[in-house]
C-alpha cells in the first residue's frame, strides 16, 4: 500500500498553524516602515519650512501692520460673524434649491440632445442652442439680465425677489454645464448594451431608463459634485441683485466698521463650506477610479 503524503504545514491534530513571516519578510516590512517614517518626517519638515518662510515674508513686509489692522481685526471679525453667518444660511438654502432644479433641467436637456430621428430635430436644436448660449454667457451677465430685465417687463406673475431672480439665473447657467456632464455620461455607455436591451424587447425609453441612465449617473457623480462646489461659491453672486447673503452682509458690516475684516470672515466661511464637499468628491473619485480622467467628460468643472 503506497504511503500517504503528509503536509508538513498541518499539525497532527489536523489544524494549520498560524502563518509566521520569514526573516527576509520581516526585514522587508521593517524597511518599508522606516521609509514611510522617513518620508513623513521629510514632508513635515519641508511643510514647516515653507510655511515659516511664507509667514516671515508676510509679516516682514512694510505694509503688514496696516493690512493686519484692516483685514484681520479680531474684534471686528467677532462682531460681524453673526450677520455674515445669517447671510451664509441664505446661500446654503439657495444652493440646495438650485441644485435640485439644475439636476432636473439639465437631465431633460441632455435627454433632448440625445434624441434620434428627424422628428426630434427641433428639440435637439433648441437644447443645443440653450447649452451654447448659457455656457458662453458669463454668470454675472446672466444675473444682471435676469435680475433687472425680467422685472422691467412689468408682466404679471414675474417675481421681483432678488433671491428668486438670482436663483433663476444660477439655474439657467448651471443647467447648461450640468447638461453636458449628463450627456457625456449617457454617451459613455457602450452601444452594445443598448443593442442588447433592445434585443430583449425593451423600448428606447425603457432602455434609457433601466440601462443607460443608471450607469451614466453613477459615472458622472464626481463632476456633478464639482459643479455643486462651484455652485456653493457662485451663490454669493446673488448679492449684486441686493439679496442679503454672506457677501452682502460682509459688505454692510465693512461699511459699518470701516474695516475689511468681514470680507475675510465671509471668505473663511465659504472655504469651510466647500472643503467637505471637495474632500468627499476626491474620495469618491479615487474610489471609483475616476481621478485623472476628468478631462474626458465634456462640461466637467475643470473644463470650465
Amino acid at each position: 500500500m503506497p504511503a500517504v503524503p503528509v503536509d508538513p504545514a498541518v499539525t497532527p491534530d489536523g489544524a494549520r498553524p498560524a502563518w509566521v513571516p520569514s526573516e527576509r519578510q520581516r526585514e522587508r516590512d521593517a524597511y518599508r516602515r522606516g521609509q514611510t517614517r522617513r518620508s513623513t518626517l521629510i514632508a513635515l519638515v519641508s511643510t514647516v519650512v515653507v510655511a515659516a518662510v511664507a509667514v516671515l515674508g508676510l509679516v516682514s513686509s512694510p505694509g503688514w501692520p496696516r493690512v493686519r489692522q484692516s483685514f484681520l481685526d479680531p474684534e471686528v471679525a467677532w462682531a460681524s460673524l453673526p450677520k455674515v453667518l445669517e447671510g451664509l444660511w441664505l446661500n446654503v438654502r439657495v444652493m440646495a434649491v438650485c441644485a435640485v432644479l439644475i439636476v432636473v433641467v439639465a437631465l431633460l436637456l441632455a435627454l433632448a440632445r440625445t434624441l434620434r430621428g428627424p422628428a426630434f430635430f427641433p428639440l435637439r436644436a433648441l437644447a443645443t442652442g440653450y447649452v451654447d448660449v448659457f455656457r458662453g454667457l458669463p454668470l454675472i451677465l446672466v444675473l444682471l439680465l435676469v435680475g433687472f430685465g425680467l422685472p422691467g417687463l412689468r408682466l404679471q406673475g414675474i417675481p421681483t425677489s432678488a433671491v428668486v431672480l438670482g436663483g433663476l439665473a444660477l439655474v439657467l447657467t448651471y443647467s447648461a454645464y450640468v447638461a453636458e456632464v449628463f450627456r457625456a455620461g449617457i454617451e459613455s455607455v457602450h452601444p452594445s448594451q443598448i443593442a442588447s436591451a433592445r434585443s430583449l424587447g425593451l423600448t428606447r425609453g425603457q432602455t434609457m431608463r433601466h440601462v443607460v441612465l443608471p450607469q451614466a449617473i453613477r459615472r458622472v457623480i464626481p463632476p456633478l459634485l464639482n459643479d455643486l462646489v462651484s455652485l456653493s461659491k457662485d451663490s454669493g453672486l446673488i448679492s449684486i441683485l441686493g439679496a442679503v447673503d454672506a457677501v452682502r452682509a460682509a459688505q454692510i458690516q465693512t461699511a459699518a466698521y470701516a474695516n475689511f475684516t468681514p470680507y475675510v470672515v465671509a471668505g473663511v466661511l465659504f472655504v469651510l463650506l466647500t472643503i467637505p464637499l471637495t474632500r468627499f468628491t476626491d474620495a469618491l473619485a479615487r474610489r471609483g477610479g475616476w481621478l485623472g480622467s476628468q478631462s474626458g467628460l465634456a462640461g466637467a468643472g475643470a473644463l470650465r
